[in-house]
């Protein structure tokens, strides 16, 4: 999709868009979304998971799946960690990841759509999952409380935020000293222009606002996080990459500025 000339415009257009893929299960007789996106394409959704670790998964939830990769993996996740998934959805990756870190973890889901955390809802009860919470908010101004999370995960989200810095600076923000980053996410080869991407996004849905490699790790670096890297896994349109994104916070790290409500 190309970049709005306002973040709130461009804010609302998500939001529209992913409440009518909540309202109709994601899915229509043909297998696409409103988007016109295949779900049988192994470049996005359900298809990017072992079938053996999303077999219990709720059908509802792998319907909604739009990723690019399976950040609960990359982000190697242990017993009694606290986790946020940065843009939850239907709430797969939550599901996954609060089977991971078990009974003594906790994962939060935020989503910036009712209709998305409603049916987030609905699917881990239907899952059996209870330590979980999805809370209504913005990736750009998390509503999670400084230093409370040990480690954020997002899938293929960041590429639709038009503050990018701001939500890594949030992700700074509720990590703990210490705490690291798993994303999945969209990443242009370095010379692909902003405008060739603009122009891919009519093609390939939600690449339009993908960052560059090199500018992803120099986000990274100036949100305050170190170890990063920016690992590129399979091709979804010429010149594009769905890929993997790992940082830390450092334990002892300069502070950056709280601009969400706790």
């Amino acid at each position: 999709m190309a970049m709005m000339d306002s973040p709130e415009i461009h804010r609302q257009e998500v939001r529209q868009r992913y409440a009518a893929l909540a309202a109709q299960c994601g899915i229509d007789q043909g297998g696409h979304d409103q988007r016109g996106q295949d779900f049988s394409d192994p470049r996005f959704g359900s298809a990017r998971y072992d079938p053996d670790e999303s077999a219990n998964a709720p059908t509802d939830a792998l319907a909604m799946s739009l990723g690019c990769g399976n950040p609960v993996l990359v982000a190697d996740l242990r017993p009694g960690e606290r986790v946020a998934d940065l843009g939850a959805g239907g709430g797969l990756d939550v599901i996954l990841s609060a089977r991971r870190v078990g009974p003594a973890g906790f994962v939060y889901g935020i989503d910036m759509t009712p209709e998305m955390v409603r049916a987030a809802q609905a699917n881990a009860s239907q899952a059996g999952v209870t330590n979980i919470e999805f809370r209504l908010g913005v990736i750009e101004d998390l509503p999670l409380t400084d230093a409370s999370i040990d480690v954020v995960i997002s899938n293929c989200v960041l590429n639709l935020s038009a503050d990018k810095p701001r939500v890594l600076r949030q992700a700074f923000r509720v990590l703990v000293p210490g705490g690291r980053i798993g994303l999945t996410d969209v990443v242009a080869d370095d010379a692909v222009s902003a405008e060739d991407r603009i122009r891919l996004g009519r093609t390939v849905g939600c690449v339009a606002g993908a960052l560059s490699r090199s500018e992803y790790l120099a986000k990274l670096a100036a949100a305050g996080f170190t170890e990063t890297q920016v690992r590129f896994t399979h091709q979804v349109a010429p010149g594009m990459h769905g890929a993997i994104i790992k940082a830390t916070k450092p334990r002892t790290s300069r502070s950056t500025p709280t601009t969400a409500a706790t």
